[in-house]
């Protein structure tokens, strides 16, 4: 998938974060640390540095949910991070997605802390970000 295509369907899968753009994508892909897994018009963003791996995001499409793309994608983004020598795995996830807190506490992510404010809602709310941590 393209910069321009991660972008596209990012924007499709979010508001809370906001989505990202193709600069940011193209910038994240560029870095040797950064993996790239997908599925359909799935994908998940995911990093390693040194031994921690970092969920950077995971989109899926509002008309492609419920029929497990996210899960499986996180339990390949688990091989990736064992596969690349990761000892531990975070990621930070709006604490109003209960779906998405679903898929990563079914993958063995538990709450480790809370980020106040971290997001803001397109109004302009803000939305604490629960950290979630896991041994790959």
């Amino acid at each position: 998938m393209t910069p321009a295509t991660l972008a596209r369907l990012h924007a499709l899968s979010f508001t809370t974060p906001r989505p990202w753009s193709e600069a940011e994508f193209a910038g994240f892909l560029s870095q040797p640390q950064s993996f790239l897994l997908t599925e359909g018009d799935s994908f998940l963003l995911g990093r390693v540095i040194v031994d921690e791996a970092e969920l950077l995001t995971l989109a899926t499409p509002p008309e492609q949910r419920g029929r497990g793309a996210a899960k499986r994608l996180v339990a390949a983004f688990l091989e990736q991070a064992r596969q690349r020598g990761a000892a531990s795995a975070f990621l930070e996830v709006a604490a109003d997605n209960a779906p998405a807190r679903h898929i990563y506490a079914a993958a063995g992510f538990t709450e480790s802390g809370t980020r106040r404010g971290y997001y803001r809602s397109p109004e302009g709310r803000p939305i604490d970000a629960i950290v979630m941590t896991c041994t790959p």
